[in-house]
């Protein structure tokens, strides 16, 4: 049976609030055998830290983009600083994230998103941790501070749920990133996204679900539909298997292939992955 790494799905979320240990049991299940649980602020540290302890899965630590304007600039950086000098040592803390840039909500301010992606961008080279990054209409800028704050060495890290250009993936691949590909590559008019799925180096790409967010097109629903009762379907990890043969269909490859690939690109990515996988690939 193939298996998945889930590279980014907040299984924290309150969309699934109690359901979580069957979700889990379902994830399991499907074949996918570890998630990777980003923090969005200080609020959740704790909680993602629990939860991948608990359910075999491994957790990130970092404050999202959308949360910068609700966060008290120095107390949140602080609170991060502090949390990563306390789990260094815990196994399953696998990156800094989800941090980035996020472009596209209105309302934010961007010199304090930037703000804040630099120290966490630092607070990343000072553990020797790899990053999960937000790029939502801001791959370049994100790009610039990797090379303002990189110092010439190359990053590990995932450009989380990435939706650029073709020039825009090679120079993330160039700085060490791997891209994640997830329920939005099934939607047939996304033409751009299926056209690097099927075209960029496959040891450039990881699998995500962002679940419970960015639900595939089987579970997606449009306004009218919601509007006339048919509730939108909540995007789950159970789905990556499925949407990897959407991939590996645009690809021309088996599951098991891309299955193999994705997780090895993981595990290359997100270092510390790899001693929490069994020799089977299980946990």
């Amino acid at each position: 049976m193939a298996v998945f790494i889930d590279t980014h799905c907040h299984l924290d979320a309150p969309e699934f609030g109690a359901e979580a240990p069957a979700v889990s049991e379902r994830t399991r299940a499907a074949g996918v055998a570890l998630c990777v649980i980003p923090a969005v602020a200080p609020g959740n540290f704790a909680t993602v830290r629990e939860m991948a302890h608990r359910q075999g899965d491994a957790y990130a630590l970092g404050i999202h983009p959308m949360c910068t304007g609700t966060e008290a600039e120095g107390p949140a950086l602080d609170a991060l600083a502090e949390e990563l000098q306390r789990r260094q040592d815990d196994p399953r803390l696998i990156a800094v994230g989800e941090i980035g840039l996020d472009f596209f909500v209105p309302g934010l301010d961007g010199p304090r998103q930037e703000r804040f992606l630099r120290r966490q961008l630092e607070l990343a080279r000072a553990h020797g941790l790899p990053v999960l990054l937000h790029v939502r209409r801001s791959v370049d800028k994100v790009l610039m501070h990797l090379r303002q704050a990189g110092g010439g060495v190359p990053w590990q890290g995932i450009a989380h749920a990435f939706n650029g250009s073709a020039q825009q993936a090679q120079a993330c691949i160039e700085l060490g990133l791997k891209l994640g590909f997830g329920g939005a590559v099934t939607f047939e008019r996304a033409l751009q996204l299926r056209r690097l799925a099927a075209s960029l180096p496959l040891e450039s790409m990881v699998l995500e679900t962002d679940a419970p967010d960015i639900p595939p097109f089987w579970l997606y629903r449009t306004r009218t539909e919601r509007e006339a009762g048919q509730p939108q379907g909540r995007n789950e990890p159970s789905q990556l298997p499925r949407i990897a043969r959407d991939i590996a269909a645009l690809r021309g490859l088996a599951v098991d292939a891309l299955a193999a690939a994705t997780t090895r690109n993981a595990c290359a990515a997100l270092p510390r992955l790899a001693p929490l996988l069994a020799p089977d690939g299980s946990v």
